[in-house]
């Protein structure tokens, strides 16, 4: 049984619809992500699983409890919020208990249970301070343990760490991620960045404009879009998404892709899906990843459908562990992550291998991937 279990849930104000017959389960010890762009929904309908937004219809039920009607209070979750929302003329030890102090909590329970997340998050040495005399990383810290000490069904994040530095927002990343791990807490967690996305979701649900795009694994998320929105969110760099036409190639099909001079670039494709032949001598979307789409020699030696062309190399951007080169194909600007030492020079001609294993393809109209 689904331990959070959305169905067909709706919220509208007025006559604006923010959300629109969504359906999400998460199993008891998942971690579910809302991720989109800003204001696709996530926010909202994370405040519907928080009851602090009172849903249009639907349902959504907790260890198969519905929650629809109750307030936050009766809810049994804790919620972590962007801006921290730490009472600032209170030490780090009061923040955490006082929402124990509230609920009647003895004092010796209160300190063995600050004492056990302050441990846990490494803030035992700043027990005494005030917020104001605190990082922003450690400000994070203690607004998660404030709801730690809860011990609730299911803890909500709402982009916690979006007010953070790069080099931050990756260390709280991994904390959150191991912190998850150790307690096998049920958490949803909001967030615009695909990154964190990816690299925390046990299950990823990507909004657009209050429409659920697709549910799945990250993997899944990934390697098998529903759609081009999906393709081209989730990946950085994007899902190189091009114009290409199908033909007859032999016995199976083959894609064109146009170059900026010369004759098409033709790929014969090996293991196409079944529904690709009802496109055949017509245009679809061709989408492949970054790293599919590499130099020859570090080309995945396991693929089975790997195809080399010669692509002219517009702009050449190290980038530490990898080397990214730009061209042109099927009437777009598209990038190929190549390894990090491969010889290559902008304005020339390089073979490039593209892994068409990992090829996706799209209807231009519909802009569904092509099953």
């Amino acid at each position: 049984m689904s331990f959070l279990k959305i169905t067909n849930l709706r919220k509208s104000y007025g006559a604006l619809e923010i959300l629109k017959d969504i359906n999400i389960e998460i199993e008891e010890g998942g971690f579910l992500v809302l991720v989109g762009p800003s204001g696709c929904g996530k926010s909202t309908l994370l405040n519907t699983i928080a009851g602090l937004e009172p849903i249009t219809s639907g349902e959504i039920a907790i260890r198969g409890r519905s929650v629809a009607g109750l307030p936050p209070s009766q809810r049994d979750i804790a919620m972590v919020f962007q801006s921290y929302a730490l009472y600032p003329n209170m030490t780090v030890a009061g923040n955490i208990a006082f929402g124990m102090e509230i609920r009647g909590v003895p004092k010796d329970e209160r300190e063995k249970a600050i004492k056990q997340v302050a441990d846990m998050l490494q803030i035992g040495h700043l027990l005494d301070r005030k917020p104001s005399q605190l990082s922003g990383g450690q400000r994070q810290r203690v607004a998660m343990g404030r709801a730690l000490v809860r011990n609730p069904q299911v803890f909500l994040f709402d982009e916690p760490l979006s007010n953070l530095d790069a080099k931050l927002r990756v260390d709280m990343r991994t904390e959150i991620k191991r912190l998850h791990q150790r307690m096998k807490t049920t958490i949803v967690y909001v967030t615009h960045d695909q990154i964190e996305a990816m690299t925390l979701a046990t299950k990823i649900a990507v909004l657009k404009d209050g429409v659920l795009q697709q549910f799945g694994s990250p993997a899944d998320i990934y390697n098998n879009p529903a759609n081009m929105f999906v393709a081209d969110f989730m990946g950085s760099p994007a899902m190189n998404l091009l114009q290409a036409k199908v033909f007859q190639n032999g016995d199976g099909l083959a894609v064109a892709l146009a170059r900026p001079d010369g004759e098409p670039l033709k790929l014969s494709v090996a293991h196409a899906p079944a529904a690709l032949g009802a496109y055949r001598d017509k245009e679809v979307v061709f989408g492949i990843r970054p790293e599919a789409l590499t130099d020859p020699d570090g080309a995945d030696r396991n693929a089975r459908a790997l195809v080399e062309g010669d692509c002219l190399i517009e702009v050449v951007e190290p980038a530490g562990a990898d080397t990214f080169a730009v061209t042109h194909l099927g009437g777009k600007e598209i990038v190929a992550r190549l390894r990090a030492d491969v010889p290559i020079t902008a304005g020339q001609n390089a073979r490039l291998a593209f892994n068409l294993d990992k090829a996706v393809f799209f209807d231009p109209q519909s802009q569904l991937r092509i099953a």
